[in-house]
């Protein structure tokens, strides 16, 4: 039995050479989808409860190459050689880095190149999911004119559902959806939609800020929620590191995923799925530098004592 996705609902296959094996072992330690197994010195094939996922690790480890998979999108080709460990970033270079982002949301009037469009997707495609072959869908709009046109289509997609934040459906959900809830519509959700369509009106994008470059992260009925905002931050990463600015942008995603006025949108846009999770990363030159950057903190960090388990 294969674990279905969007992209396949077929277990890859696994080819073992036998005249390169030399039983190691170490393909069987990596493997946690647990097909593989000792026999005669060798290693060999057998049925899992959810079959080949198309992970890799096993083709990857192997100092012989004797293991090919076929199938959830992989093949052999796939491969390539690993970097030298030494030519990874210090941890210093990493943290400098991360400090030094801020969300940009003001851009100087310069295009991204596409090469750099690119580079953005190569790093964020080598994100880890919950389930191979990746389930997250990107739609890139690469020019501020593409940007600022979603956002005035979203505005006025937004003019037809405005009851969805007025005080009698707001009262109406209370019961159902807690208080939390209830804060955060009354609290961020309602301003924020009024502050759209009242800027918009006046000529200010403040959805995506008319930014160069926006990229949209979503995933599929089959994804693990978490995939394509992991793919949105390896892809935040990578602009930083190419000297550009970014923003994460949380609000659109949730506001087109409920109706048939949503999937209207979703439509027009080519979105091919409603998504439990989705993110905006908008990016472009900055148009300001900042000088000192801010300390943020965690809610809680806490460490298991070993009375309590």
């Amino acid at each position: 039995m294969a674990i279905p996705t969007s992209r396949t609902k077929e277990s890859a296959e696994i080819s073992i050479d036998v005249n390169l094996c030399i039983g190691c072992g170490l393909c069987i330690e990596v493997c946690k989808g647990f097909n593989l197994f000792h026999k005669n010195g060798k290693v060999s094939c057998k049925e899992s409860v959810y079959g080949c996922i198309g992970c890799g690790h096993c083709m990857a480890i192997c100092p012989q190459e004797a293991i090919k998979i076929n199938g959830r999108y992989l093949i052999p080709n796939d491969l390539f050689t690993l970097p030298d460990q030494q030519e990874n970033p210090s941890y210093e270079d990493v943290l400098n880095l991360l400090q030094r982002r801020r969300s940009i949301r003001e851009f100087k009037a310069v295009p991204v190149g596409k090469k750099l469009i690119e580079k953005v997707i190569e790093v964020a495609q080598t994100s880890p999911m919950g389930l191979p072959p990746s389930d997250v869908n990107v739609l890139v709009f690469n020019s501020p004119e593409k940007v600022r046109q979603f956002a005035e289509d979203f505005c006025d997609y937004l003019k037809g559902i405005k009851w969805f934040v007025s005080g009698w459906f707001l009262a109406l959900m209370r019961p159902f959806w807690g208080r939390a809830n209830d804060e955060l519509f009354r609290g961020f959700i309602r301003p924020t939609v009024h502050l759209y369509l009242d800027s918009m009106n006046k000529g200010i994008n403040l959805v995506n800020y008319d930014a160069p470059v926006a990229m949209y992260f979503y995933g599929s009925p089959y994804s693990d929620p978490a995939d394509p905002i992991v793919a949105a931050t390896y892809a935040m990463i990578a602009a930083e590191s190419l000297g550009l600015g970014t923003c994460m942008l949380g609000a659109v995603h949730p506001l087109i995923q409920h109706g048939k006025a949503a999937q209207k949108f979703r439509h027009k846009y080519g979105i091919r799925f409603k998504s439990k999770e989705g993110l905006f990363v908008i990016m472009g030159y900055p148009k300001v530098e900042y000088q000192k950057g801010i300390r943020r903190t965690f809610s809680s960090i806490d460490t298991v004592k070993n009375d309590s388990i």
